[in-house]
């Protein structure tokens, strides 16, 4: 399932989500192509989406959590790609 938080952090003079999966890497690459997101917005374990693209978002099946509940859904999922691990340790999903 893909998961997204309310638009809430702001950079660039803008407000983002983060957009992410509990299935794999490749559900999320496939749903952020279908949602037009380039790959440059993917962050480790998730991509970053701007406020104007949240509506279509949930329109294509996203399903909306609190942004707390992000982190714990990769890390129950075995995806989390926390920054001090980054370039280290990879998980071995999709």
């Amino acid at each position: 399932m893909v998961y997204l938080d309310p638009p809430a952090w702001p950079h660039r003079g803008r407000l983002w989500s983060h957009l992410i999966s509990d299935v794999s890497y490749a559900e999320l690459h496939a749903f952020a192509e279908m949602l037009g997101s380039p790959r440059r917005a993917f962050d480790r374990d998730h991509y970053d989406v701007p406020a104007d693209r949240f509506a279509t978002a949930v329109w294509l099946g996203a399903t909306v959590v609190p942004s707390r509940e992000i982190a714990r859904l990769l890390r129950d999922a075995g995806l989390r790609r926390p920054k001090h691990l980054n370039g280290r340790e990879r998980p071995a999903h999709g």
